[in-house]
């Protein structure tokens, strides 16, 4: 006798959150999103069906298959995730769980969703994300973006959130994201403005030093 789970029956669909890099199409006729694990290479919409990436034609999530589209259950966990080195620029999105899932301990796997909110790590230099700009690479008829202030974002091709809100239909929330690190950064920067305090304070007791051996030269010659 096969034991089964019992089936669930949720009053709305489920949600959870993922990591993936906003792409924009050459043609800046559409919008995507691309993942950071082996699904990647084929960017998905803001409303999509999972697709088996090994070409086979069973629908997904298959029981006897990696298949379909991945989430956590918690923020703090997709967080976590973002803080590893290849998925700092990588976007933090939320989704609604559509169609069959596969629950497991940590997220779901399932058919179809719908990408509510994206929110989107800071610019490289700290600050809060203004625009998308280039990312530097993509995927074949798609090209990556990242957030970036305007600052760094000046001189390239920019594409604003409301811009990339629009051409994805309008059922898009892009919420910047903060840097958690801020503080640690804050500290960094305090030894690099009280560092010239003693460098100032030991200037001026060479001065004082100097002229008092002026003092002593003369009050010498004078005896």
């Amino acid at each position: 006798m096969r034991l089964r789970l019992p089936r669930e029956r949720p009053a709305e669909p489920p949600w959870g959150y993922k990591l993936a890099n906003p792409v924009l199409s050459e043609d800046c006729g559409r919008i995507g999103f691309a993942g950071v694990a082996i699904g990647g290479a084929q960017p998905y919409g803001v409303v999509d069906e999972a697709r088996c990436m090994y070409g086979r034609r069973h629908r997904c999530p298959a029981l006897r298959c990696d298949c379909g589209f991945y989430c956590l259950h918690t923020l703090a966990a997709a967080q976590g995730l973002a803080r590893v080195g290849a998925h700092r620029r990588a976007a933090i999105l939320e989704v609604t769980v559509l169609g069959a899932y596969i629950r497991f301990e940590r997220g779901m796997r399932y058919a179809r969703q719908r990408v509510r909110v994206a929110r989107i790590g800071p610019c490289g230099c700290g600050l809060l994300p203004e625009v998308f700009v280039d990312a530097g690479w993509g995927r074949t008829g798609w090209r990556a973006l990242a957030g970036a202030c305007k600052g760094c974002a000046a001189g390239r091709d920019e594409v604003s959130f409301e811009d990339f809100v629009r051409i994805g239909g309008g059922r898009l929330r892009v919420v910047p994201g903060r840097r958690e690190a801020r503080a640690d950064a804050a500290a960094d920067t305090v030894p690099a403005r009280r560092a010239p305090e003693p460098a100032a304070e030991a200037t001026a007791m060479q001065a004082r030093l100097d002229r008092l051996h002026g003092q002593l030269g003369r009050l010498a010659g004078e005896v």
